[in-house]
């Protein structure tokens, strides 16, 4: 059984981060080791959540696993709350990431701003890790921070999407994904490059009720899983698309506020059934 590494901080309410991230790659049969980088009440967004730092913790478990001889499959990195965790993460990328998939979604911000604390200098600390990874999957505005270029809220052209992927190739990754770029009027999809191929792809999905919290890191978990089952990027893309429309589908009509995230345990077993019919063949 192939083994991910996913390393980022879990929320014990509201789902992102490793509470999607561990049972959306154990559902895809891929082994899900966890480094959690921090521990929170709550995700962020409720008021008075408790936050404990397990910076301290990284390179002591990480030492432990080399004495033991752990080897991983892939390592996918999510949320990262300081300077010295990004700069832990690479050393576990020199250390456990030496051909292996090296998968890096840089969360940070979104809607044209950068999450509280961060800076354009965590950016570009930010875009140097990326620069180690074989793929990256920021949305436009994590992009624009980390290539100190204006963002754009809407209007934009594919051009300038191309534009932007290509300069993020440019910081050293083999392959990037753009999330949520709007193209279409009434559509919301991704658009990627693979620099191996020289090859641009994208894909749209209807858009399906609001904002929800946590979809990126939905995303990055089908996106990363489905990469590790032997599907290539263009493929793998619009399977973790398909899947946070089908989860955002599945949570409109509730009750709870949007801050609790999607209901994707739901589509979970629409997801199993897609991948098995990919993997025989069908």
């Amino acid at each position: 059984m192939k083994k991910i590494l996913t390393i980022q901080d879990i929320s014990c309410i509201g789902k992102c981060s490793l509470t999607v991230a561990l049972p959306i790659i154990s559902s895809m049969g891929i082994e899900t080791a966890i480094l959690p980088t921090a521990v929170l009440s709550t995700h962020t967004q409720f008021k008075g959540f408790t936050f404990h730092d397990l910076t301290g913790e990284i390179k002591p478990i990480c030492e432990h696993w080399k004495s033991q001889k752990i080897e991983f499959d892939a390592i996918y990195t999510g949320y990262l709350g300081s300077f010295e965790q990004i700069n832990l993460v690479s050393g576990i990328f020199d250390d456990f990431g030496k051909n292996i998939l090296k998968f890096v979604d840089p969360a940070m911000g979104d809607n044209g701003v950068l999450y509280t604390g961060f800076d354009r200098a965590f950016a570009h600390e930010m875009a140097k890790l990326c620069a180690k990874a074989d793929i990256i999957v920021p949305n436009l505005t994590e992009a624009c921070f980390m290539l100190d270029i204006p963002y754009i809220d809407e209007g934009y052209s594919e051009d300038y999407v191309k534009d932007v992927l290509i300069k993020l190739i440019g910081l050293g990754c083999k392959k990037a994904v753009l999330t949520g770029i709007c193209l279409t009027p009434g559509k919301l999809g991704i658009y990627g490059y693979n620099s191996e191929n020289n090859e641009f792809f994208s894909y749209e999905n209807d858009f399906v009720g609001g904002k929800y919290h946590g979809t990126g890191d939905i995303y990055s978990s089908v996106c990363v899983g489905a990469l590790l089952n032997g599907m290539n990027l263009r493929k793998a893309s619009a399977l973790a698309a398909d899947f946070v429309c089908e989860s955002i589908s599945a949570t409109v009509n509730d009750e709870n506020p949007i801050t609790y995230g999607v209901h994707f345990e739901k589509a979970i077993p629409g997801l199993c059934e897609r991948l098995a019919a990919f993997k025989s063949g069908n």
